[in-house]
Formats: C-alpha cells, sequence, structure tokens
C-alpha cells in the first residue's frame, strides 16, 4: 500500500469521528472544518509512530481535543458565528433543539456528551483519551446531562 493508500485510508476509518468531535468542540461548520484540517495534518506528520488502530484513534481525539483548545484561546475565536449556521448541517428537525442545547454547553460538556454518547466510549476512556479521572468524566456527564434537562424542559421529543 503506497502512502496516499495509507492516508486516504486513515481519512476514510477516522474521518467522521474526527470531524464529529471537531464539531461538538467547535459549535460551528468552518472552525470544525479547520481543526478537521489540522488535526489530520499533524497526524500526517506523526503517522508511523503509531503501534495500533487504538493508539491512532486515542492520538487522534486527544488532538482533535488540544487544538480545540488553542482555538478556543485564540482572539479570532471572540467573534463567533451563529449556532444556527451549525445547527443547519445535517441535523434533523425534530432534533434541531436537542442539537442547539448540545451546542450550546459548556466545551467540557460538549466533549464529554459526544464521546459518551455519539462515539460509545466508556467513561474510563473517555478519562483515558482527555488525561483525566473518571470521576471528572462522571461529574461532567452528570451535570451536562441536568443542564440538557433544564434546557429541554420545554421540548417535545
Amino acid at each position: 500500500m503506497t502512502r496516499e493508500d495509507s492516508r486516504t485510508a486513515a481519512v476514510e476509518r477516522w474521518g467522521s469521528m474526527v470531524w464529529r468531535l471537531a464539531l461538538a468542540r467547535m459549535a460551528n461548520v468552518p472552525d470544525a472544518e479547520d481543526l478537521y484540517q489540522e488535526v489530520f495534518l499533524r497526524y500526517f506528520r506523526h503517522e508511523d509512530r503509531f503501534e495500533s488502530d487504538e493508539h491512532r484513534r486515542a492520538w487522534l481525539i486527544r488532538c482533535t481535543v488540544n487544538r480545540a483548545k488553542s482555538a478556543h484561546s485564540a482572539p479570532w475565536r471572540h467573534r463567533t458565528l451563529p449556532l444556527e449556521v451549525a445547527a443547519e448541517i445535517g441535523v434533523r428537525d425534530e432534533y434541531r433543539e436537542v442539537y442547539a442545547a448540545v451546542l450550546a454547553l459548556p466545551p467540557k460538556y460538549r466533549t464529554v456528551i459526544h464521546l459518551h454518547y455519539f462515539e460509545g466510549l466508556s467513561v474510563a476512556e473517555i478519562a483515558a483519551h482527555l488525561d483525566c479521572p473518571e470521576g471528572t468524566v462522571k461529574a461532567q456527564l452528570h451535570r451536562a446531562r441536568a443542564q440538557l434537562k433544564d434546557a429541554l424542559a420545554d421540548v417535545e421529543l
């Protein structure tokens, strides 16, 4: 397999996971696209160092989270787009309010919600990927669910 073929295979295998996490962290499509590209550029620079697919997956999650944190601290980040921009893409009408409520969560809560419910990671796996104690992940999931419950109290699903 050529280097180009292996890179294409990596993007096909891990791209949707990186994209969903980038969108969950950035809360708008243009920033998520930038983050997605940056993560894969970094991946291509380090692709020979990975021992297994699990190592690749963990690295991609960690890199996506770290790059999102850096992007959020950038001065240009204070100029944001409306939440509706992100909600317009690929979200069915009946889930728009739920999606908007998830995107309105603070980034640390959006991340654990995304990794748990969309990527299917356990609390232990999330803690390992985010390099924090399991108790912290459990607390963040609990607080995120409580905020979502309050935000969606009037929404009929």
